[in-house]
């Protein structure tokens, strides 16, 4: 079971193609996601154990600088959360439903973490930059209370960082609305 993610966030493709072969090589980790995102930039995530993340992320800063724009590490990552990332969630039940607005890949990644660990609510989607100008955002549902605690989770780690763009509770959404969000 994968516990430990970690990001680089370039601001050149050509170094972060080069900078993921550096990271595969350093460290015993899985590649979950290395590609090109906008506004032409490319991200790089990976996962495994915490100390071999680390080793990655640390070889990863080293070959990519002064490329690198971002850096992102989380440990006890919440089950839900690749499956999101991903879009293999299987949602069956419509409820209210709850979007987090980033403007980095990274605040979404946290922050969809955060939404998972902070009330009872399943992740929905949580997308990372390709077609959106370089935001990022991560939909969910639950009950209204519980949408309404993790918006809330999923705002204040953001608080600090500007990141966070918009938050919006949808609180009896149209089903065919709702099947767009699968």
């Amino acid at each position: 079971m994968i516990t430990t993610i970690g990001l680089l966030e370039f601001n050149s493709i050509s170094q972060g193609i080069k900078t993921a072969d550096v990271m595969k090589k350093a460290a015993d980790v899985e590649l979950i996601l290395a590609q090109p995102t906008c506004p032409g930039k490319y991200t790089i995530l990976i996962s495994g154990d915490i100390s071999a993340v680390k080793s990655s992320l640390a070889a990863g800063v080293k070959a990519g600088n002064p490329f690198v724009v971002n850096d992102m590490l989380i440990s006890r990552i919440h089950h839900q959360l690749l499956k999101a990332i991903n879009a293999t969630t299987e949602i069956t039940r419509v409820n209210a439903v709850g979007v987090l607005e980033y403007f980095s890949i990274a605040s979404a990644i946290k922050g969809a973490d955060a939404v998972a660990k902070a009330a009872q609510v399943d992740l929905i989607q949580l997308r990372l930059g390709t077609g959106l100008g370089g935001k990022a955002f991560v939909s969910f549902t639950g009950d209204v209370s519980a949408v309404e605690q993790a918006l809330n989770a999923g705002a204040v780690l953001s608080k600090n960082d500007g990141m966070l763009y918009n938050k919006v509770l949808i609180s009896s959404p149209d089903k065919e609305l709702f099947k767009t969000l699968l």
